[in-house]
């Protein structure tokens, strides 16, 4: 038989989903479309490649088999095409948001990496980017591996990608503005304010956990509506700090002040993550780029002892 590229890329899509719909929106065809375009792969093959009733769509044995074939197959193509071209295909990367270390991380592994090239989305929280990543939408997202709401789908691998402490931000004027560090003891007395996360619900059970675990009174706000709505919070706050990563991005010129926190120093643990059948070779050289961090031992840092347990289990 010859092959069916546009077959293949369909009976992906529809086995990644089970559901017809949902692959003809993702390959933006229409459902019928779709169906016929694996009616004649499931001809050429002379074997059905789904089970399908009213309510439900699953793979045939036949199926199963040809899956990791078949995605090793437009795998060699899309590879083929990019060596031809000499122009490499885009990984699509959800970074979380522009503010935060992963963006800071591309952004210098590009630079330094020009065979690499990256179309970056924000969804604001890995537990936005991980239905993503199992429809093969995005290629890697960044994020805390834990907290998600869900049981760790199988399909996806994880490795810690980045500890980066905690600093405690205030406004100019705040009593604590000119302290050149925070101690934990001293954030116990001044509390944490936040403002609510809403679907990053990895970042509200870090800060639940560092709450719970170190001591720290936690009180969640209304939703910040931009950086200016994190400004108005904390300019109604003359007491309490928020807390943010240290190399969090801010505009220039705001009058806000970031302090170190220590003893210990609370550390946030950014993981990347990727579908195990992703082989794409821009992945891989990315993946191979990253190395992960050395996980401190002692009680000079922490990290929350779900966090922790897991990374020291992963290792290196």
């Amino acid at each position: 038989m010859d092959a069916d590229l546009a077959g293949m890329r369909a009976f992906v899509a529809a086995a990644e989903e089970l559901h017809f719909g949902r692959a003809a929106a993702r390959l933006f065809l229409t459902q019928q479309a779709l169906s016929k375009r694996i009616g004649r792969l499931e001809e050429a093959l002379g074997a059905p490649l789904f089970e399908r009733t009213t309510r439900s769509v699953a793979l045939t044995p036949a199926g199963h088999r040809l899956l990791p074939l078949a995605l090793d197959a437009l795998d060699a193509f899309d590879t083929a095409v990019e060596a031809v071209r000499g122009v490499p295909v885009p990984l699509r990367v959800d970074v979380y948001h522009e503010r935060f270390t992963p963006m800071e991380a591309i952004r210098r592994l590009v630079a330094a990496e020009p065979s690499i090239t990256v179309e970056p989305s924000m969804r604001q929280g890995l537990a936005a980017a991980v239905p993503a990543l199992l429809r093969r939408e995005i290629d890697a997202a960044f994020g805390r591996a834990h907290d998600l709401g869900r049981p760790w789908p199988d399909e996806l691998a994880r490795r810690l990608f980045s500890l980066v402490p905690l600093h405690a931000f205030v406004l100019d004027g705040h009593p604590l503005a000119t302290r050149r560090a925070l101690t934990v003891a001293e954030l116990k007395d001044a509390g944490i304010v936040m403002p609510d996360p809403g679907a990053s619900t990895e970042w509200h059970g870090y800060l639940t956990r560092l709450a719970a675990e170190l001591g720290v009174p936690l009180r969640f706000a209304e939703p910040a509506i931009g950086m200016l709505g994190y400004r108005q919070l904390m300019e109604r706050e003359n007491r309490s700090v928020a807390v943010a990563e240290k190399e969090m991005t801010l505009p220039s010129g705001d009058g806000m002040v970031r302090i170190p926190i220590v003893e210990p120093v609370p550390l946030f643990p950014w993981s990347i993550v990727w579908h195990r059948q992703n082989r794409a070779p821009s992945l891989v050289r990315l993946l191979a780029l990253l190395e992960p961090p050395a996980v401190p031992d002692g009680p000079s840092f922490w990290l929350p002892a779900l966090d922790l347990r897991w990374a020291r289990e992963a290792g290196p």
